[in-house]
C-alpha cells in the first residue's frame, strides 16, 4: 500500500503556518456553489449508529442497491440531466441507456465522444437526494474505472441541505475521484468552510493501487465510514485516511448527505482527452451498500 497525504486549503487570510498547501487543481472540487450567501447547516443528525466501530462491526445492511434489474432504480436514483456543467467539463449529462443502464447485475455509465446540444461528449451523473440520505455508518461501493486522459469517475456524497446551506457550507465528501491520466490513484478529498469565494477550505489525500494493476483492471470495493467527529477510508478493507473535527473546522459532516455516481470529461481536474483518448470508456458499479452495526 503506498498512499501520500495532502492538505489543501484556500482562505483569507492564509493561516496556519504549519499547514502543508498544495496547488491541487481547482477542479478536484465536483460541485461549483449555486450561489455565495452562506447559510448555517441544517439541524443536527440523528445518532443512530454514531459511535465509532471496527469496520468488521458494521454488519447490518440497511439499504443498498445491486443492480439486479433491468433499468435504474427510480426509488432510489435520480438522473441529472443537463447539457453544461462545473469545473469546465465537457460532457452533457442524459438518462438514456447509452449513457446510464443497468445489466446483468451492474450499473454501467458510459461516457461517449458524441455530440449533443452544443456539447461533444455524453454521461450520466445519478444521485439518490430527497430518495435517500445517508448519516452515520459505513458505505460500500465496488466499481471498476474508466481511464485515459480526462475522465474523471467520482463517487461522491453532498449535503442534503444544500439548497439552503450553499456549497462548501453544506459539505462535500468525495469518496473517490481518479484522474483517468493517472489510473493508479485515488484522491480522497472533503470540502468545507462558509463561502465559497472567500472560505472554500479542502482537506484530503491520495492512495496509489500497489502492484502492476490499476482502478480500471479490476473491481475495487471503496468505503467510508462516518461517526459523530470522525470520517475513515477504506479501500479493499484497508484503511488509508481519517478526520476529525480536528482537521476540518467548520465540520458539516455529521449531517445527512446524499450520494452520487457520474463520470465527467474534460474539466479542471484532469484537462481535457487528448489524441491518447479512447471512447467509449465506462464505470462499472456491482453495488452500493450502507452498513450499520448492532
Amino acid at each position: 500500500m503506498r498512499f501520500s497525504l495532502f492538505v489543501f486549503e484556500r482562505r483569507t487570510p492564509l493561516h496556519t503556518a504549519g499547514a502543508l498547501l498544495l496547488a491541487l487543481a481547482a477542479g478536484a472540487c465536483t460541485q461549483n456553489p449555486p450561489t455565495p450567501t452562506p447559510v448555517a447547516p441544517g439541524p443536527p443528525a440523528v445518532e443512530i449508529g454514531a459511535e465509532s466501530r471496527d469496520f468488521s462491526q458494521y454488519t447490518e445492511l440497511v439499504w443498498s442497491d445491486e443492480f439486479d434489474g433491468t433499468a435504474l432504480d427510480a426509488n432510489k436514483w435520480t438522473p441529472e440531466v443537463r447539457d453544461v456543467w462545473f469545473n469546465n467539463e465537457l460532457q452533457a449529462t442524459t438518462n438514456s441507456r447509452d449513457n446510464v443502464s443497468v445489466a446483468n447485475g451492474m450499473l454501467t455509465i458510459t461516457a461517449k465522444r458524441q455530440a449533443l446540444n452544443g456539447r461533444d461528449y455524453t454521461s450520466a451523473r445519478i444521485n439518490t437526494k430527497g430518495k435517500r440520505d445517508f448519516v452515520f455508518g459505513r458505505i460500500d461501493t465496488r466499481a471498476k474505472l474508466p481511464k485515459g486522459k480526462g475522465l474523471w469517475p467520482a463517487i461522491w456524497m453532498l449535503g442534503s441541505n444544500d439548497a439552503t446551506a450553499t456549497w462548501p457550507n453544506c459539505g462535500e465528501i468525495d469518496i473517490m475521484e481518479l484522474k483517468g491520466s493517472a489510473p493508479k490513484v485515488n484522491y480522497t478529498t472533503v470540502h468545507f468552510g462558509t463561502n465559497p469565494t472567500t472560505d472554500h477550505k479542502q482537506r484530503g489525500t491520495t492512495y496509489t493501487l500497489p502492484g502492476a494493476t490499476d482502478f480500471g483492471d479490476d473491481f475495487h470495493v471503496f468505503s467510508v465510514i462516518r461517526s459523530r467527529d470522525q470520517m475513515r477510508w477504506y479501500i479493499d478493507g484497508a484503511l488509508y485516511y481519517t478526520l476529525t473535527p480536528g482537521d476540518v473546522l467548520p465540520y458539516p459532516f455529521n449531517n445527512p448527505f446524499y450520494m452520487i455516481l457520474n463520470v465527467a470529461v474534460g474539466g479542471d481536474f484532469d484537462g481535457n482527452p487528448d489524441a491518447t483518448s479512447t471512447f467509449p470508456q465506462q464505470m462499472q458499479v456491482d453495488y452500493v451498500k450502507y452498513f450499520q452495526y448492532k
